[in-house]
């Protein structure tokens, strides 16, 4: 199977602090405290989801934000 261009994942605000991320299409979770760990965490969740060569070129992280206001 070739390698997909890119996969991307839906990234939200934990409840408790920290930033939780799940892809779209695969069964990848992965979370963290802070930004630049996230990046670091959802690099090594792909790298162990995907057999060599098969992994994506591209990861995408889309954020996901409910934010609510008075009517």
């Amino acid at each position: 199977m070739p390698p997909m261009d890119e996969i991307i994942f839906l990234v939200e605000e934990a409840p408790e602090g920290g930033y939780t991320a799940r892809a779209v299409g695969e069964s990848i979770f992965a979370q963290a405290d802070d930004m630049p760990a996230l990046h670091e965490s959802v690099r090594d969740a792909v790298r162990c989801h995907f057999d060599g060569g098969t992994q994506p070129r591209l990861i995408r992280l889309h954020f996901v934000r409910d934010e609510v206001i008075a009517a």
